[in-house]
């Protein structure tokens, strides 16, 4: 007889089509904060059924209520087991179901998040991914992360990790069709069961009595009182971002709030979203206090959904709501081989729940990817830009694994850029350019906390100077911005006999001291200004050649001393030369002495005394002595003597 679906309190929908597969029982098992799993068993007439026809598809099934309405479950097929062929040529099959979200374990990517918060990262994840089944149910301020990284994980995990942080926990609620993966923050999000009120009786009877509860027992644990935590934002290095939720506990037992969990760090800037991180970590070791484990007949029961506790052997436990954080499900409809039809279902559960009131947090499980060891990155920007930092000296980076960015100036957050000095207005800075490559840390291994902590040379950027020829060479060399063709430079060579320290300046160069400069050379100095050369000294200066000559040479133009008091010019040992193509000109207000190329010499002023202390001898081819006045020689004795003619000449000559 052919296996048809018709009457069975158990029904299936595949991608096969009715009556293909008979669904003979399932068990799986639903949290909040983690994937739902099923195993059903199936037989089907047909022995060859390809894994291709299943694997990957949606799938469906439902239990017929008392009502004549359906509970119904759906998800994907994840794998399909071949069972043994039967007597009747019918082959038993069964196969593992999953949520859409669990393909999320099958992709794993790396990828940048930007001044987004978590639920429109999350969304991002999910729409790429083809998935729209989903909503959110938040009251949190979520805050925005500048730079939030998925480094080398699964989408899954990814996202997991970002929710278990953010105290978001998610349930998926079953329908005709479809699941809905719904992801909330507060305890209202809980849905309301369809058996929104359920006893739990003195007498459980048999299988017939449905809908309600078969064994209760509720758990107490003790669990540390107080979490703290706290981080470092650099951007107000000295305000403490410490925070804890000591204070805060709605758990009341004693000692507890002796315990206390502290972390570091905190990931993040503020302490206000410090204050209600910490109060979601404290809130996650809260839902671990009160747990109550129970079974039920309830088949509408599902995790996230909320009952009201009628009837109860402990009446203290009536008219309390509890949420369900999980569920463990078996079913059972063995087929009748004669017709097709049903024997008798069994279907019952195990659950576990906190008070409704009570916000569900999932614990932080999902480990976060570390960074063990330094990468590299090329520093990005705007085309316009050569340099392009911020205030703080930080740069942005396109990093080998991101195959998304796009090399400009939004490829990465701002990175910080280690120097040999940072102090507060001093120290050193020299910032990595567009199309360098710069080496990178992680503080705490965390890829969303990047550090640029080195630079290397690659091929298109090789060293300044040729290696290995130039091993011998250190130093520093710029290159000018914005367009290059010129640099600046510091070069050390350390060449055995040739050792050099060469300064280059493309343009300017200034150099201050307050006070003391001193320079010593050893050897010999040259100084070659193409330009004109000033010095202003205020004080004195002193200039002491202690061997050899000093000479100084204007090729072209004149030169000019100009003094408030003396000169003065002294030759200790030997002569002192002054010499002039032309003339040489003394002159002193009235006075002037004007000696010129072809042997003239003039002396002109108001008084011209010449003495000699011994004797004053004037010779030449001609002597004339001429006064407009008075015209007196006096002295001891006065010869006049001419080897020629000797005349006195005179309007009255007087002898005596």
């Amino acid at each position: 007889m052919t296996l048809q679906q018709q009457n069975r309190l158990l029904n299936l929908t595949t991608a096969l089509g009715d009556d293909v597969l008979l669904l003979t029982s399932f068990s799986g098992s639903e949290e909040i904060g983690r994937l739902f799993n099923y195993q059903l068993e199936m037989i089907s007439d047909d022995p060859a059924i390809e894994a291709k026809s299943l694997v990957g598809t949606p799938i469906g099934w439902s239990i017929e209520l008392a009502d004549n309405t359906k509970r119904h479950w759906h998800g994907y097929v994840s794998s399909l087991s071949r069972g043994d062929i039967d007597s009747e040529g019918r082959r038993n099959y069964r196969v593992n179901v999953v949520p859409w979200l669990w393909f999320l374990t099958q992709t794993s990517d790396c990828k940048i998040f930007q001044e987004t918060d978590v639920p429109k990262i999350i969304e991002s994840v999910f729409q790429d991914c083809g998935f729209t089944d989903f909503e959110f149910k938040v009251q949190l301020d979520h805050k925005s992360w500048e730079y939030c990284v998925q480094y080398r994980e699964s989408d899954f995990n990814f996202v997991s990790r970002l929710m278990e942080q953010e105290g978001l926990f998610y349930f998926f609620q079953h329908s005709e069709g479809k699941h809905q993966l719904v992801i909330a923050d507060h305890a209202t999000a809980y849905y309301q069961l369809p058996e929104s009120t359920v006893d739990y009786p003195d007498n459980i009877g048999s299988h017939a009595i449905v809908d309600h509860l078969t064994a209760w027992e509720r758990q107490y644990q003790f669990i540390p009182g107080k979490y703290a935590q706290t981080d470092y934002n650099f951007k107000t290095p000295s305000t403490s971002l410490a925070a804890d939720s000591s204070s805060t506990s709605v758990i009341d037992l004693d000692k507890i709030s002796d315990y206390e969990l502290y972390d570091y760090p905190g990931e993040y800037e503020e302490k206000s979203v410090g204050d209600v991180e910490t109060r979601v970590r404290l809130e996650a070791e809260e839902t671990r206090y009160d747990i109550i484990s129970a079974t039920s007949f309830c088949k509408t029961f599902q995790a996230g959904g909320r009952f009201t506790v009628g009837k109860h052997r402990d009446t203290s436990e009536e008219g309390q709501g509890f949420a369900i954080t999980s569920i463990d499900h078996m079913a059972s409809e063995p087929m009748a081989y004669e017709t097709g039809g049903s024997n008798e279902l069994v279907y019952r559960n195990n659950i576990r729940c906190i008070p409704a009131s009570r916000v569900f947090r999932t614990a932080r499980q999902t480990a976060k990817p570390i960074i063990s060891g330094i990468q590299t990155a090329m520093v990005t920007g705007p085309p316009s830009e050569e340099i392009y930092p911020d205030e703080f000296g930080r740069v942005k980076c396109q990093f080998h694994w991101d195959r998304y960015g796009e090399n400009d100036e939004k490829s990465s957050c701002w990175i910080r850029v280690s120097q040999s000095h940072a102090g507060a207005g001093f120290g050193a800075i020299s910032l990595p350019r567009i199309g360098e490559e710069v080496v990178v840390s992680f503080l705490e291994g965390d890829p969303d906390r990047p550090l640029i902590t080195g630079r290397v040379y690659h091929a298109q950027n090789m060293p300044p100077y040729g290696l290995p020829d130039s091993k011998n060479i250190s130093g520093v060399k710029t290159n000018s911005t914005m367009g290059g063709g010129g640099y600046n430079e510091l070069i050390m060579d350390d060449t055995k006999s040739k050792e050099l320290i060469r300064l280059h300046a493309q343009y300017d160069m200034d150099s201050t001291i307050e006070h003391d400069d001193r320079q010593t050379v050893h050897n010999d100095r040259s100084i070659q200004v193409d330009g004109t050369h000033t010095e202003t000294i205020k004080k004195d200066t002193t200039i002491t050649v202690t061997e050899g000559n000093w000479a100084r040479t204007v090729s072209k133009g004149m030169s000019a001393t100009t003094v408030k008091k003396e000169i003065t010019i002294d030759s200790e040992t030997q002569h002192i030369h002054v010499t002039a193509a032309t003339e040489i000109k003394l002159e002193v207000g009235k006075s002037k002495l004007l000696m010129k190329a072809d042997g003239t010499i003039e002396i002109s002023g108001m008084n011209i005394a010449i003495e000699g202390k011994e004797s004053v001898n004037i010779h030449g081819a001609a002597v004339t002595s001429k006064a407009d006045n008075n015209n007196v020689l006096e002295g001891a004795m006065v010869l006049s003597q001419a080897k020629a003619n000797n005349m006195i000449k005179g309007g009255m000559i007087m002898l005596n």
